[in-house]
């Protein structure tokens, strides 16, 4: 058991360094990580009794 359990903590440490790794990375190789910086307007009709 102690076996699985390490074998899991090895695999997490490699998923979260494959991950930072990713996010510096990504953007040479196209991805695109910017929020979309269009403006949204949208008419709220607010109802009062």
């Amino acid at each position: 058991m102690l076996r699985l359990i390490k074998w899991l903590l090895y695999l997490a440490i490699l998923a979260f360094i494959g991950l930072v790794g990713y996010a510096y990375i990504g953007p040479f190789f196209g991805a695109d990580f910017s929020p979309p910086t269009n403006e949204i307007r949208q008419e709220i009709i607010l109802e009062t009794d």
